[in-house]
């Protein structure tokens, strides 16, 4: 039978034992059950995306040629071929040598559609060889690597068969409806379930066996009067209007959004971020279950233009449209998920045609690329190779910022002849000194990005304009920690208090950075926020303050608090990263046997996941088992000789051991590795400068100050070098530029 059918009947019969009896709890019952009242959304929906988005390995949903091809990459060939109705591929398995595998599902549609193979243990990898299907005219119908440019062989982090390409914890959520991984971290095995192997109408409406109960008027159905019965109500759009103000030329919502519920519903799947629980309810606040990314860098440029693959809705939030109302849905129909008109008609349903979609606002001709909306105001970039994104900020190009600080503009996506200059002085013909946009903080997180003088007075002045995105706000509050003084302090209290929880939750987070009396009075209140993510940021800033040294009421709330983190991470207990996380919160309770633990199952997880070896043998070096950190490393060095961060760890760990040359040989090897990590280079050269050879110290930190002319570490160090080799007149030139950045 097929596996659709299969579950359409596990859904009747899910909601027949429901309502069958006396529990009250709602379950899900399945499309089939909801098609019968809702015809018309079921068409739309069926072939969508949403419903292609994962589906069994079939002759219908096969979209790849797997007629005897092949594709040789780096030296290894995969060879795509049939075998008793089955579809498979030979190639580098987990060993690196060639092996058969049956592809028992197909994953997405278009621009491109992947495969995934079945592992021992519930295991369901991702194939990083993809099928383009476009059409041979748009360059498609091949196959292809999602990365075209690097050899990842098979010890590789991204190799297909490691963890970062792990179906279950990596992408399963969002392709199915109510997915459930249930990973077994004693046996280390996934027994992952799903209601509907795609992406249904429960999956953002929420269970709807209460819902039907009310729709059919069965026993208990008035209880449901007020709300239908329903999850999650998505009514933000009823009874709203937009009607364009002739002065502006701009739509006005005819009232203002009450709740972010559908965004964040969207944002469940639509963002960039880690879970932080296992018991996701719809409705509940998406900081409740997830923490979405940040403006970081390298996820965003500084102005907040998408850089990595974020996903949406951190662009989104940062528009002028999120803050003046719009939801997703007004401009994309929620069941076929297409666009609600063609062409510029999606924007025009709240711009004036006569005002915007004109040469006098565009300056391109009708009909052009520059004509249209979304290529200027959401310029897209391409991920997995053919796959181009829009930026959902939808922001004023600024070539101007390109000039000054490198970020790209949408002039220059097609203009690529031209430079950023050219583009610059063109929008100032067009536009003269016109409002540069909505989002206005590139400068500030550029200048702390790179270290630049009055970073923190840019970062506090960013904070207290209220009007600037939370985003951006809880971005600077990231950054802030390293910039804090007498003059900027004050913002912290601020960020406590703000009305989101995301600015809350990183204004807990440069909590770090103050003495631990202020840390505690400001940060224990924050164990009681409504919301998760704020509590579990709360308890792991706290988490070294002396249970012995608080009062019982603040160490009963702070073991809570303390036990959510825990939580969080076991719901993702499958990754790495979440057991050193583990590892770091139990190292800093002086749970070292726990910390010890954590670390050694991060490694087990997977062996090449370097932070797992360092944070393990600095926990060592904590212990005095100085020779047992060494040997960590080694270990991890074996694994990833070209990482940069062992190297370093293992340089401080032969110094402290007295083997001084070895140890600044590893410190040179990391420096010269990344030679824009600032804080490798300084050690090295104090390495060098302690071991008596100064002027080789002061070439590294010049070379180190020509790249970060604003460091303090690097100013401070070129002064004291100078001055002890009795060069007053270079000590005093540094000397001055260090105050000049840093007056107190």
């Amino acid at each position: 039978m097929h596996l659709k059918v299969i579950l359409l009947l596990v859904g009747l019969v899910t909601f027949e034992a429901a309502t069958g009896s006396e529990t009250t709890a709602e379950t899900y019952v399945g499309r089939s059950v909801c098609a019968e009242c809702h015809e018309s959304q079921a068409v739309q929906w069926s072939g969508s995306h949403h419903d292609l988005a994962m589906q069994p390995a079939t002759a219908e949903t096969v979209l790849g040629n797997f007629d005897k091809a092949r594709l040789t990459h780096f030296g290894v060939t995969t060879s795509f071929y049939k075998q008793d109705g089955k579809f498979m591929v030979r190639t580098e398995g987990p060993d690196g040598k060639l092996q058969d595998y049956e592809i028992k599902y197909t994953f997405g549609v278009l621009p491109l559609q992947q495969y995934l193979i079945e592992f021992p243990g519930g295991r369901m990898q991702a194939l990083s060889l993809a099928w383009d299907t476009r059409s041979k005219e748009q360059g498609g119908q091949r196959w292809f690597l999602l990365y075209p440019d690097e050899k990842i062989t098979h010890d590789d982090e991204l190799h297909w068969t490691k963890p970062s390409q792990n179906w279950n914890s990596m992408c399963a959520e969002c392709h199915s409806t109510q997915l459930e991984k249930h990973y077994d971290a004693v046996s280390r095995t996934f027994s992952t379930t799903w209601s509907e192997i795609d992406v249904s109408c429960e999956a953002c409406h929420g269970p709807g066996s209460d819902h039907v109960t009310w729709a059919k008027h069965g026993p208990g159905s008035e209880k449901f009067a007020a709300n239908k019965g329903l999850v999650l109500q998505l009514d933000e759009r009823s009874n709203v209007s937009w009607k364009i103000n002739p002065k502006t030329g701009n739509a006005v919502r005819s009232k203002v959004r009450s709740s972010d519920k559908e965004i964040e519903m969207c944002a469940r799947c639509h963002s960039r971020r880690s879970p932080i629980s296992s018991d996701y309810a719809h409705g509940e606040p998406l900081l409740d279950h997830y923490l979405p990314r940040l403006l970081d860098e390298g996820m965003y440029f500084p102005d907040g233009q998408i850089d990595d693959e974020v996903y949406v809705y951190g662009s989104f939030i940062q528009s002028k449209m999120y803050h003046a109302g719009v939801t997703c849905s007004d401009c994309h129909e929620p069941h076929r998920l297409a666009l609600r008109a063609p062409g510029n008609g999606v924007c025009l349903q709240c711009h004036q045609t006569e005002k915007y979609d004109k040469p006098g606002h565009h300056f391109h001709e009708t009909g052009s690329p520059g004509a249209n909306c979304a290529e200027c105001h959401m310029p897209p970039r391409t991920y997995m190779v053919v796959d181009p994104r829009h930026d959902h900020s939808m922001r004023v190009p600024r070539p101007d910022l390109s000039v000054k600080l490198g970020t790209p503009n949408a002039c220059n996506n097609c203009h690529d002849d031209k430079d950023a200059a050219w583009a610059a002085g063109q929008v100032k013909t067009w536009y003269g000194d016109a409002s540069t946009g909505y989002q206005n903080y590139a400068e500030a997180l550029h200048g702390a990005w790179n270290e630049q003088a009055d970073s923190g007075n840019m970062l506090a002045t960013l904070i207290r304009n209220m009007d600037t995105p939370a985003i951006a706000r809880a971005t600077a509050y990231a950054q802030i920690g390293a910039y804090l003084s007498a003059a900027t302090i004050d913002v912290l209290p601020q960020g406590l208090s703000d009305d989101n929880p995301a600015v809350r939750a990183a204004a807990v987070a440069a909590l770090e950075s103050v003495p631990a009396e202020i840390r505690v009075r400001l940060a224990f209140p924050m164990l009681e926020d409504p919301v998760r993510a704020v509590r579990i940021e709360t308890a792991r800033v706290l988490a070294s303050i002396p249970a012995g040294d608080l009062p019982a009421d603040q160490r009963a709330s702070l073991e809570k608090a303390l036990q959510e983190a825990v939580t969080a991470q076991q719901a993702m207990a499958e990754r790495p990263e979440a057991q050193t996380y583990l590892g770091s919160l139990y190292a800093a309770l002086g749970e070292t046997e726990k910390a010890d633990s954590a670390y050694k199952t991060a490694i087990e997880l997977n062996a090449a996941y370097v932070p797992g070896y360092v944070n393990l043998a600095d926990l060592y070096r904590a212990q005095g088992r100085e020779t047992d950190a060494e040997n960590v490393l080694r270990r991890a060095a074996k694994v990833n000789p070209g990482n940069a961060s062992v190297h370093h760890a293992l340089g401080l760990s032969l110094v402290r051991q007295q083997r001084t040359d070895e140890g600044v040989e590893e410190l040179r090897l990391a420096a010269t590795l990344t030679p824009e990590n600032v804080r490798y280079v300084y050690v090295y050269a104090v390495a060098l400068n302690s071991t008596g050879k100064p002027e080789q110290a002061v070439m590294v930190l010049q070379g180190a100050h020509n790249q970060h002319p604003n460091n303090r570490e690097i100013l401070s160090a070129l002064v004291a070098f100078h001055r002890d080799m009795g060069n007053q007149a270079a000590a005093q030139s540094y000397a001055e530029k260090l105050h000049a950045i840093s007056p107190q």
